[in-house]
């Protein structure tokens, strides 16, 4: 299994793969294919249909990253702490408690770097959420794009990175801003619409098969269309059962 030790050896010689899983099938395919699986509150859009990751619970946390922990027995797992679980260091400690019980092997937090180092303190790995953060800024668009913002951005990343986080994700900023970022702290950067100077990268699953429309990001590429094919897939499938041509003789019992 992918330590988050091994993660760290990485920075600066090779790339780390992230992608994200909220269920048994995906985490599978995937697990021998990229270093760690987010368990990302993104699946509050993508799988539960919510206009925003806001609205994300705790237990569909738990639920997904236990659904993730059957299938994935190689990769690195991270659960997102769901927003208003850890507003202060009790609450923190009790949800990561019940990320790591499901399955996780670390959490993933934004900003917060205090609320980072005591759960670090406590035994917990945590990576570290910059830049656009999903669940405190409502405007999707680009961070630290001026001076000011960009001092602060540096600043907080070198807040986590003292703080012991094992890696860093850096989401939505200018690509130079994420290398003199990744150049600045000792852990891995793992950018999202960061650039290619990151010491790795990260995606949503579901905007990288074509499997969710609602919009689609700049800084998405488009890997396989399977959106699609299960639209054909359903059509086709429906056609016959219509025409009576489905369930034929080679799938019926005698």
């Amino acid at each position: 299994m992918t330590t988050t030790q091994q993660i760290k050896s990485m920075k600066g010689k090779q790339k780390i793969v992230m992608l994200t899983a909220y269920d048994f099938p995906t985490a599978r395919l995937m697990d021998d294919i990229v270093d760690i699986i987010l368990v990302g509150d993104s699946l509050g859009m993508v799988v539960l249909g919510y206009e925003s990751t806001t609205k994300v619970t705790m237990q569909d946390m738990i639920s997904a990253t236990e659904a993730v922990a059957r299938g994935a027995k190689k990769a690195l797992i991270v659960g997102d702490m769901p927003i208003g679980t850890y507003e202060n260091e009790k609450e923190a400690l009790e949800n990561a408690k019940q990320l790591l019980k499901a399955g996780a092997h670390a959490v993933k937090i934004e900003n917060k770097p205090e609320i980072a180092e005591f759960l670090v303190k406590k035994g917990i790995e945590v990576m570290g959420h910059i830049g656009l953060t999903p669940q405190t800024i409502t405007s999707f668009k680009v961070q630290g794009k001026n001076e000011e913002d960009a001092k602060r951005l540096i600043e907080l990343a070198r807040a986590c990175d003292k703080a012991g986080c094992f890696s860093m994700v850096l989401e939505c900023i200018p690509l130079n801003l994420a290398k003199v970022i990744t150049k600045s702290i000792s852990i891995p950067t793992i950018g999202i619409g960061a650039g290619i100077h990151c010491d790795g990268q990260v995606l949503v699953t579901h905007d990288i098969l074509g499997l969710f429309d609602a919009f689609k990001p700049k800084f998405v590429k488009r890997y396989a269309e399977i959106g699609n094919e299960m639209k054909n897939a359903f059509k086709k499938y429906a056609e016959e059962v219509g025409k009576g041509k489905f369930p034929d003789d080679n799938h019926s019992f005698h």
